[in-house]
């Protein structure tokens, strides 16, 4: 009897939650219909198509516009974009306009057919699971694909693989009911009423409405949410849906705070496009870096130390190669490397402005009755270098790199694996420029990306992130600081995109997502401009006379990073190269595999020959048979196999057998060589790579 009582509850609060909507929604239309006057004339223009539209104000929608079009546009189209602002295809224009339509080719459309995939997800867990509370607000996991929903189940319910086939199963039925995405914009009274039922929506509301932001609600069939929108017309858009994964997360990531569940799903406009990407999913779990790097003996993770990799001899061998070849790039890119503590006061911090924004991800610890921080990233220390002595224009361009230790205080529910961990290193380096120089630095590191992805075997896509709607500093300098960012990516000669708006707070920056092998996307590289620890630090430096008085002024800051974290990129090339690591990067070079044990001096001698001209190389001198010790090298990915006998030894040669065959004159097959000669392929074989 209790458990109907509560599931009566629990409909009655949905039910009210309906009508709230709907009566505010009417109240909506009808004051529309009021204002449109029989619809006053308004101009569409769209830029893409090269015409113009009639329309009529508060009546005529992107949609509308589409179907003027064509068919075909009209069923694709999913979202719209007015002077600039992303707008739902069935919204009423509201005076002369620039449109655009986008379909799921576009990154603004995917965005939002998995944002409303979101929708569809959370309208499934409150139907099937009676007193389940949504929590966040609807998400998407870009640069990966898909989405997820937060919620709170009745009686820290763990869901499971049949939890997951339910809710699939329920979020295909509400495809086919083609419910509309409906949008409301409401005052925190109404969001409050409309929402009493769920404390962790109050809790949000109540952020909204400190922060005096919009709030506005959506419908999709029984599911009302809180959501900043926009959306798909409705959901008979999503022709495939499939749950992935159901795992446990924290409400705002604070493990001191509620345990929810995260079900994470993925959805496309087409079945086949679901079946080429649940087929990708599985190819990439016989490569999850975590499997490999056990397999391979590269690093593994203790509980004494979560979060925090520990590095064997061959994961150690990576990672100081990777960071060996950006120091070889330093030396001729004018880099110069430097080193900085781990441990500050927090007035530094304080001072940088992470003290107030970031301090819940510091390791804050108590030093002398004082509070001190290790640190998260490096620009701080680089502004005290910057400061420490008097600079001049002349300085300038000052390219500090530093490969420093970094400690971020994740929740334990968030870490996974290398992508997402405590302690971490980065190829961290901070231009200190004058505002002429922005164009001709950002084009360098533009040009610095380009040759590692190229190396690494990695596709990228550019973005030119613009000020967002809260900025510090000056309109004019944010305008001359965008234009310049423009005019590098132009020179480049790379296509790219404007994101509008998505631009950090202290300056505009350029996003680099890179595909896989795999043709996943990560973010990996950082290109940002910053204006304001710059300000914060007071930096200064002698700028040129001017009419013989002399002049301060403040210098621009250049975020950059090419791997970004070295333990993420470790875990990203492990899995593009599915643990065949390329021969200058790989920890198994070299083995040799001696026919007999009569034969193991000779290979001795071998391998000190190349052991010694700096390559990794060992000996197999197990007892086990000669087939069983190269089959065992094959699958440890040794690169180069050399077998030695009897002919071998008397001839000073190595018969070479090749793992595969890569570009750059590879030996193929299996061959006698020379070690002289052997030694000189090698050294081809990694110039053909640098």
């Amino acid at each position: 009897m209790a458990s109907n009582s509560k599931q009566a509850k629990d409909e009655a609060y949905l039910n009210k939650r309906i009508k709230l909507f709907e009566s505010k929604k009417a109240r909506e239309v009808a004051h529309l219909h009021s204002l449109s006057g029989g619809g006053d004339p308004i101009k569409i223009t769209l830029p893409e198509y090269g015409t113009v539209k009639e329309g009529k104000k508060w009546v005529t929608s992107p949609l509308d516009v589409a179907r003027e079009i064509s068919k075909s546009l009209a069923a694709n189209a999913l979202i719209s974009e007015v002077n600039g602002v992303l707008w739902d295809m069935g919204r009423p224009l509201e005076a002369d306009c620039d449109l655009k339509l986008f379909t799921f080719d576009s990154d603004q459309g995917r965005d939002t057919f998995w944002h409303s995939s979101a929708h569809i997800l959370g309208q499934s867990l409150e139907q099937e699971y009676h007193g389940c509370k949504l929590c966040t607000w609807p998400c998407t996991t870009r640069p990966e694909e898909g989405f997820y929903y937060d919620a709170l189940m009745c009686g820290d319910l763990g869901l499971n693989d049949d939890d997951l086939k339910r809710i699939e199963s329920a979020a295909k039925k509400a495809v086919t009911q083609k419910h509309p995405f409906e949008r409301i914009q409401v005052s925190k009274d109404e969001a409050l009423e409309m929402f009493s039922d769920n404390k962790l929506k109050i809790e949000i509301i109540n952020d909204l409405a400190a922060a005096d932001k919009t709030i506005t609600v959506y419908r999709c069939g029984p599911l009302v949410d809180l959501c900043g929108g926009p959306h798909i017309p409705n959901t008979s858009f999503v022709k495939a849906f499939a749950c992935l994964s159901a795992s446990s997360a924290y409400w705002m990531g604070n493990k001191d705070r509620e345990s929810l569940q995260r079900v994470r799903g993925i959805s496309f406009p087409d079945k086949k496009l679901l079946q080429e990407h649940i087929k990708q999913l599985e190819e990439a779990k016989k490569y999850d870096h975590r499997l490999l790097g056990a397999k391979q003996e590269l690093f593994f993770c203790h509980p004494l130390s979560p979060g925090s990799w520990f590095f064997l001899p061959h994961g150690a061998r990576i990672y100081n190669k990777l960071m060996d070849f950006i120091r070889s790039q330093y030396r001729e890119r004018g880099y110069q490397e430097v080193m900085s503590p781990n441990m500050y006061n927090m007035q530094l911090w304080e001072t940088s402005g992470h003290a107030a924004n970031y301090k819940e991800n510091m390791f804050v610890f108590e030093v002398e009755k004082q509070e001190f921080g290790l640190k998260p990233m490096n620009c701080p220390a680089h502004c005290l270098m910057f400061q420490h002595r008097v600079r001049s224009y002349r300085d300038l361009p000052l390219r500090l790199a530093d490969f420093g230790v970094l400690h971020r205080n994740e929740a334990s529910g968030a870490l996974t694996g290398l992508t997402r961990v405590r302690r971490f290193q980065q190829d961290d380096a901070h231009i200190f420029c004058r505002e002429s120089q922005i164009k001709d630095e950002v084009s360098g590191v533009l040009e610095f990306i380009k040759h590692v992805y190229n190396i690494f075997g990695f596709t990228f896509d550019l973005k030119l992130s613009t000020r967002p709607e809260k900025y510090l500093g000056d309109l004019a300098t944010w305008d001359k600081a965008e234009a310049a960012l423009a005019q590098a990516l132009n020179e480049f000669g790379k296509p790219w995109q404007i994101n509008e708006g998505d631009g950090a707070f202290y300056g505009p920056k350029i996003d680099i997502s890179v595909s896989d092998a795999l043709n996943r996307k990560f973010q990996c590289a950082t290109l940002q401009l910053d204006f304001q620890l710059p300000a914060r630090f007071q930096l200064y430096y002698s700028a040129e006379e001017d009419d013989h008085e002399a002049k301060r002024d403040t210098p621009v800051m250049i975020h950059r990073a090419v791997l970004g974290s070295v333990e993420r990129m470790f875990a990203i090339l492990l899995e593009h190269y599915k643990g065949k690591w390329p021969f200058w990067l790989s920890p198994r070079q070299v083995i040799v595999c001696p026919m007999a044990q009569e034969f193991q001096p000779y290979a001795l001698m071998v391998k000190d020959q190349i052991f010694k001209a700096g390559y990794y190389v060992e000996v197999d001198t197990s007892d086990r048979n000669f087939k069983r010790k190269v089959w065992e090298a094959h699958l440890a990915q040794y690169n180069y196999i050399l077998v030695v006998g009897k002919e071998e030894a008397s001839t000073g040669e190595v018969n070479v057998r090749v793992r595969d065959t890569r570009p750059g004159g590879s030996v193929r097959g299996s061959c006698r060589y020379k070690i002289e000669s052997l030694l000189r392929h090698f050294e081809e074989e990694i110039a053909a790579f640098h």
